[in-house]
């Protein structure tokens, strides 16, 4: 985890996804970039109608008014974590941080610039923003191929103690896990958590212990009956319930297509999780 990209706007989803960044990156020696997205205006005019150019320009004032917001954000909660600029292909063991901007979509971005990076750290929020996280989750899923936090709404104050792997047998989960590994290696505590009826043909979670003890991870198993809940609201509800501060999960296993990305299990956890969530596919 020496590289880790975080979205930003000038809002608290992003300042507690950069707050939750720099956790990992103390337990890493990690480089954390910020990344701001910002949209030339695009002005659609019928035919004989004439926009004026004061107001392109206003709007254009407007979106460079809004990355200059966030760049000052980012300045200084990165001031007062004391964590140094550097340019990202320097060499180094402590952590450090650099900052972003381009011009286009956030989502479509992140999903190319990403590949770069060991991590994606998006923000989460419920409340109004300028930003559909979502879009920029599922692009850092789908294009990527990297490793994805989903941060919680506030930076918490334990991360990454007691992992509790939310294990159904699939693909996804299991390379989510393989990416994850330094995460593991680092817990005091490791849990591997099955859903009665939530499962796929695989491997069952006893055996994915055992492999992971061949790794100098220690885990336990544990089941749970989803009783009235759905299998993405039991696995959130028994992670939480065993004392877990961070949840991984592999996403969107049920469903391959684009119009289904926020149905199943994945969507139950990213719209109800108050752990932080790591996910890949």
């Amino acid at each position: 985890m020496r590289t880790i990209l975080v979205p930003f706007c000038d809002d608290d989803r992003a300042e507690a996804a950069l707050g939750t960044a720099l956790r990992v990156a103390a337990r890493h020696g990690s480089h954390v970039e910020g990344l701001h997205a910002w949209r030339t205006p695009q002005i659609i005019a019928g035919e004989g109608v004439v926009f004026p150019s004061e107001s392109l320009a206003r709007l254009t004032d407007e979106a460079k008014q809004f990355a200059a917001s966030a760049h000052e954000r980012f300045d200084r909660i990165i001031k007062a974590a004391g964590v140094p600029y550097r340019d990202i292909g320097t060499a180094s063991t402590e952590v450090t941080c650099s900052w972003r901007e381009g011009e286009g979509v956030e989502s479509e971005i992140v999903g190319d610039y990403g590949r770069l990076f060991d991590l994606i750290v998006v923000g989460r929020s419920e409340t109004g923003t300028s930003v559909d996280w979502k879009a920029t989750l599922e692009a850092a899923l789908f294009e990527s191929g990297r490793l994805v936090l989903l941060a919680s709404n506030q930076v918490p104050e334990r991360f990454g103690g007691h992992i509790v792997i939310a294990w159904n047998g699939a693909t996804e989960t299991a390379s989510t896990i393989a990416l994850s590994m330094p995460f593991l290696s680092a817990a005091e505590k490791v849990t591997l958590l099955t859903v009665e009826g939530g499962t796929v043909p695989g491997p069952s979670a006893d055996e994915v212990a055992r492999h992971l003890g061949r790794n100098g991870i220690e885990a336990t198993t544990m089941t749970a009956a989803p009783g009235r809940r759905s299998i993405g609201e039991a696995m959130v509800a028994e992670a939480a319930a065993a004392g877990g501060d961070l949840l991984i999960k592999g996403a969107f296993t049920n469903s391959r297509l684009r119009q289904m990305i926020f149905g199943g299990a994945t969507r139950d956890i990213v719209n109800a999780s108050e752990l932080p969530v790591l996910m890949a596919r």
